[in-house]
């Protein structure tokens, strides 16, 4: 075989012929698809008597208590009652943990105060609090908004420390140079900067806000969905505990939805985000 022959679709090749693409998979899509193979493998479980409706009801059970609930309005109510206690409970956690984190992360002074007793209170189980905490504030929603506020004061605090020390010196050094006094800087570099990191701080804040409010609301709360679960309990109503359980998970991706979002919104300048997507 000549020469020729060989190095003909070599140079064909480098003349302008492109490789393949690689097909992408589809992620976004194989992400749905597994839940939902499992709710369909669960039924059938269920349909087929391989696992007891008193121990584990069939989706299409849970779906039917929940419908039923909606319409006599229980479940809507319990549910405003849930949502009324995380948003006062994360307002006042993330504001009071955003204020502390802003001065422990600038001033060592305040380091020195605030952050050791942080770090002894954060250490605390909530359980062990519990006590003490209805002791205070008995069973109204005062006692429920202090645990909801405690579990999302600290994710804040310590992210926007962590931010807040994180920032490139050299950033820091620049602003200088362009004669950026120190509140300019904070303004344009510092806080710029330690927002990822704050950001993150809050999407955690909203997944420790469900799980204080769980405990909060299974001891003496009068509506809500952790009472909804106590109560079944109480009437081995094992759908109802389904239900809430399925509840919660649903909140917790809707909660990490809006915190994507906010991400999106907010650090579309951002490099590593990709103008917003991350």
């Amino acid at each position: 075989m000549s020469t020729t022959a060989i190095a003909g679709p070599a140079l064909q090749a480098e003349a302008g012929a492109t490789p393949p693409k690689k097909r992408a998979l589809p992620y976004r899509t194989i992400s749905w698809t597994v839940p939902v193979l499992l709710l369909l493998a669960w039924e059938l479980a269920s349909r087929a008597g391989l696992i007891a409706s008193n121990v584990l009801p069939a989706p299409s059970s849970v779906g039917t208590t929940a419908w039923h609930l909606t319409e006599t309005g229980e479940l809507p109510h319990h549910l405003w009652e849930s949502v009324k206690r995380a948003a006062v409970g994360l307002a006042i956690g993330a504001t009071v943990g955003l204020v502390l984190g802003v001065l422990t992360g600038f001033s060592r002074l305040a380091e020195s105060i605030i952050d050791r007793n942080i770090q002894i209170i954060r250490a605390i189980p909530f359980l062990a609090i519990l006590p003490l905490v209805m002791v205070w504030f008995g069973v109204g929603e005062s006692g429920r908004y202090f645990l909801v506020a405690l579990g999302t004061l600290f994710p804040i605090y310590l992210n926007t420390v962590l931010g807040i020390r994180q920032v490139d010196p050299k950033l820091l050094e620049m602003g200088r140079v362009v004669g950026l006094n120190r509140l300019e800087l904070i303004r344009a570099a510092i806080l710029p900067g330690a927002l990822p990191s704050i950001l993150l701080g809050l999407r955690l804040a909203l997944t420790n806000a469900w799980l204080a409010l769980v405990i909060a609301e299974t001891v003496g709360a009068p509506a809500g969905i952790g009472f909804m679960a106590t109560n079944a309990r109480e009437f081995l109503q094992t759908d109802v505990i389904v239900l809430v359980i399925v509840l919660y998970a649903l909140i917790g991706l809707s909660t990490d939805l809006i915190a994507r979002g906010l991400e999106r919104r907010f650090l579309a300048w951002h490099p590593n985000y990709h103008g917003g997507k991350k």
